[in-house]
């Protein structure tokens, strides 16, 4: 049973040495923010505003409480929120089937949002929302949609790598001369999420011969995004796969860092996608989708470009700084049904059998 299969997956990563899944917080917390109704099967159409509102978010406290708050103050509703591991919080929806008391599911990538999907747990969302994000990062059957971008880059120290030095493939970087320069954080989500997408894109053996070639040429071994860019500001690592947010995070408050992004014209600047579901169990389908409605509106899209500095992904918003658009990203990146990417356990399993965890 597929259900049983993704509990494990997450049993899996706990067992092998704390290989992440998502990039949020592993801890889970419960947060009420401020009166509960009869339960209801699927999306409609909006209607009457339910008082409550059930949400399980892999993205944590920090990112988007003050959005969820202003969305409480907004509609006067009840808002709970179980914030927790993405990928562990879809397993407990699965776990919990048609008696979970969610009603919209936050992940932080769009594989765990596809194992809901697959597994007949979300409901249609209506057109007037799916329309204001570009089809490359909503499911092409509409149960799910982005709300904010995240890029996979290759960040590189200035002082130590001119840009003409840099492959325009993810491949480029198996070559000899990238020996002892490269950083990377095999057990963190995103980079899993970047296989993953390897192995939908390029097939098996493409994704194999990719991290057995970073393999060989003895990269440093990072915990997560931020140790690989603080690795890359002294000097330790050339260049450093990670999400684009974290350089723009640190330029905030240092702009003279010495690191800058290159994007590459592969998979290797994977756009992927935190994006949410609502169930077709939800009790609350009404306000679940007046709250997707509100994280695509202007104010919450200019939010998550300021603040956490991710890519806007509702139309008419566009991201801050000088960040490479998401247009010219898409002219030079495979397009990729991000559903695809829910096959984390054939990537896990990958990555041991290649003896890169």
């Amino acid at each position: 049973m597929r259900r049983r299969k993704f509990v494990y997956l997450v049993g899996l990563a706990t067992a092998s040495g704390g290989m992440a899944i998502a990039c949020a917080d592993n801890q889970t917390t419960t947060t009420t923010t401020s009166p509960a109704t009869s339960p209801a099967t699927t999306a409609s159409p909006a209607g009457p505003l339910e008082n409550e509102l059930v949400i399980y978010s892999g993205r944590n406290e920090e990112l988007i409480g003050q959005l969820i708050e202003q969305f409480r103050q907004e509609t006067g509703a009840n808002v709970q929120v179980r914030y927790g591991d993405t990928a562990e919080l879809a397993a407990t929806i699965l776990e919990e089937g048609n008696n979970s008391p969610t009603d919209v599911f936050f992940g932080q990538d769009a594989g765990a949002l596809g194992a809901l999907q697959q597994e007949g747990r979300t409901a249609q969302m209506p057109e007037s929302l799916l329309n204001q994000v570009n089809s490359r990062y909503r499911s092409p059957e509409g149960q799910w949609i982005g709300i904010t971008g995240r890029v996979r880059t290759v960040d590189y120290n200035t002082n130590l790598v001119q840009p003409g030095e840099l492959p325009q493939s993810i491949f480029g970087f198996t070559e000899p001369n990238w020996k002892g320069r490269i950083g990377w954080a095999p057990t963190n989500g995103s980079f899993q999420a970047f296989v993953t997408a390897l192995r939908v894109s390029q097939g098996e053996e493409q994704a194999r011969k990719w991290l057995e070639g970073i393999r060989a040429n003895e990269p440093r071994t990072f915990s997560n995004n931020t140790a690989i860019l603080e690795g890359l500001t002294r000097g330790e690592v050339a260049v450093g796969f990670v999400n684009h947010y974290y350089l723009e995070r640190i330029k905030q408050e240092n702009p003279q860092v010495p690191v800058e992004h290159h994007f590459t014209n592969d998979v290797g600047s994977l756009v992927n996608v935190a994006g949410v579901a609502i169930l077709n169990s939800a009790r609350h389908p009404n306000i679940a989708q007046r709250f997707v409605e509100y994280l695509l509106s202007s104010d919450a899209q200019n939010y998550f470009a300021t603040e956490t500095r991710e890519y806007p992904l509702a139309s008419g918003v566009t991201p801050q700084g000088e960040l490479v658009s998401l247009n010219q990203i898409e002219s030079q990146t495979p397009e990729i049904d991000l559903s695809n990417l829910r096959d984390l356990e054939g990537t896990l399993q990958l990555l041991q059998q290649t003896q890169v965890v």
